[in-house]
Order: structure tokens, then C-alpha cells, then sequence
């Protein structure tokens, strides 16, 4: 890595993290535990072309935050872009969710990270009706950042989990799609290039567990979903490469499937969700492309 690629990546990462949280309008819970929560927001800005006549509604954006699947990132840093959604005149649900144990440095938790996000999309429709009203969940679409962009795609995938998965759905979820952003995608390939330090190994419960329980959790092994699904990566990406999106385009491919794979010139990790940065204004045109 150049001096001068690091210097960029800090200079991206500063800034997308500069900005205060936004509060959102209404947090319900899910479950009993603290991390067991979503925030609301309601479309603050014009509605798109096609709400409907007398109803009003628009679509539903739902954001699953990265950080490694690790404790300290929590969904609090993601909400200037949960923010920056609303103004565009989605509606959205910031989901929060159980990431690492007692130590800092573990990323996830087996199997509390993936219950979370299987209930929370479970319980989303009920609590839209109740807490979001103006937003419609025949058009909900998926979107999440790094890790976030990995439970995206494992959301979108529950019906093609094993059948023994706690996880599993007999039909697919009724996404409009999933916009996947600089996501783990490929765990093979992001544990080889030691993706966010060993971050794919710990959410799978360390080395011993890594093979018996990547079928249930790696995007790249559940495939073709049948839901739209686009990857929005910087070239320019140091801490989740390119690569990785590029091998689960690639599977799906083999798969029957296409993937809208979006590369940024010039890009990192970062701008993505950075409500200032000339990418984040792809990402919600991307999302608004599947929404609409």
C-alpha cells in the first residue's frame, strides 16, 4: 500500500465519520435484548414518481450497518446516511443487532448476529405498520455496508439456507432487491486476504467451526437468490477489496444468476456511506432504480 492510497483511505474514513448521528423519528424493539432495536425514519424529501395515488406511501429502505460484526461499531455511525436516505424521500429502518461478546476485537457472535437479523426482517412488516406508516413493505429494499452488505446478502438467501438452518424460509423474502455495499461477500476469498483481521473466521466461531458453518452464512454459497440484487465497491477499497465483490458476481454467474456489480474509480471504503461524497449519491440512485 502507497503512502499516498493509505493517506486517501484516512482521509475517506475521517470524513465519513465527522458527522453527527441522526436521531430517528421512532426506535421500536424487536426483542428483548438492548441491540434488539430499529430505528425509523420517515421520507423527509419529494416522493418518487410512482407512490401510490391516495396512499402516499413510499418505499422502505432497510440499512444493516458494518464494523466487522464487532461490538464497537454500533448502528449510530451509519445514521448520517440513514439521514441522508430519508432526505431523498425513502423511508428507512436503521436495524441494530447483537455483534461481539465481551472482547472488542471478536467479530459477531454465533449464532446471536444472524438470529438478530433473521428476526428483525420477521418482525419489520408489523412494526412499519405501526411505527412508519408511510412507508409500503411491498417495496422494501435491502441495502448494508461492509458487514452489513454480508448480512444483506444472507438475508436475501435465508430460502436457500440447509433445511436444518434456524434461519430457513421456505420462500424467498419479498425484497425489491438488495444493494450490497463494498460487502464480505465471499468468505473463502475474504478469510484468504485476512478481510477487517480475521473478522470472517470469529463470526463463524474461530478456526474449528470456519467449514461446518460457512454453508449457513456465506452469500457466495447461497446462490442464485432470485431477488435483484446489485454490488455497489470502490476500486480503490483497502479494507474490503474489490476482489471480493467480483467472486460473488462471479459465483452468481455460475450460479444462472447476474449480479449488478457498480465499480467507483477513485473510490474506498468509506464514501459509500458518506452523506457528502459524490458516492453516496450513486449508492441511492442504485437503491432508487430497484425501489421505484
Amino acid at each position: 500500500m502507497s503512502d499516498d492510497a493509505a493517506e486517501a483511505a484516512a482521509a475517506e474514513e475521517a470524513s465519513a465519520f465527522s458527522h453527527p448521528p441522526v436521531d430517528a423519528d421512532v426506535t421500536a424493539a424487536y426483542g428483548d435484548h438492548p441491540d434488539q432495536v430499529i430505528d425509523f425514519y420517515a421520507p423527509q424529501g419529494p416522493h418518487g414518481p410512482e407512490a401510490l395515488p391516495g396512499d402516499g406511501t413510499v418505499p422502505l429502505v432497510v440499512v444493516l450497518h458494518g464494523g466487522a460484526w464487532r461490538a464497537p461499531y454500533d448502528r449510530r455511525h451509519i445514521t448520517p446516511f440513514a439521514g441522508f436516505l430519508a432526505r431523498r424521500g425513502f423511508a428507512v429502518a436503521n436495524v441494530e443487532y447483537r455483534r461481539g461478546g465481551d472482547s472488542p476485537s471478536v467479530a459477531g457472535r454465533w449464532p446471536d448476529t444472524f438470529d438478530d437479523v433473521a428476526a428483525a426482517l420477521d418482525a419489520l412488516p408489523a412494526l412499519v405498520r405501526a411505527h412508519l406508516p408511510q412507508a409500503d413493505p411491498r417495496r422494501m429494499v435491502v441495502t448494508g455496508h461492509s458487514a452489513g452488505g454480508h448480512l444483506a446478502l444472507w438475508v436475501a438467501a435465508r430460502h436457500l439456507l440447509p433445511a436444518d438452518a434456524p434461519w430457513f424460509t421456505a420462500r424467498p423474502a419479498p425484497f425489491r432487491g438488495v444493494v450490497a455495499l463494498a460487502p464480505i461477500a465471499d468468505f473463502a476469498v475474504a478469510e484468504k486476504l485476512d478481510v477487517c483481521s480475521d473478522a470472517v473466521r470469529q463470526l463463524l466461531g474461530g478456526e474449528g467451526h470456519f467449514a461446518e458453518r460457512q454453508p449457513y452464512a456465506d452469500p457466495a454459497l447461497l446462490l442464485p437468490t432470485g431477488i435483484a440484487t446489485t454490488l455497489v465497491q470502490g476500486r480503490a477499497d483497502l479494507v474490503v477489496p474489490q476482489i471480493v465483490a467480483e467472486s460473488y458476481a462471479d459465483a452468481a454467474a455460475k450460479a444462472g444468476e447476474v449480479v449488478g456489480l457498480t465499480l467507483l474509480e477513485d473510490v474506498g471504503h468509506f464514501p459509500l456511506i458518506d452523506p457528502v461524497a459524490d458516492a453516496c449519491a450513486v449508492v441511492a440512485e442504485e437503491i432508487a432504480q430497484l425501489a421505484w
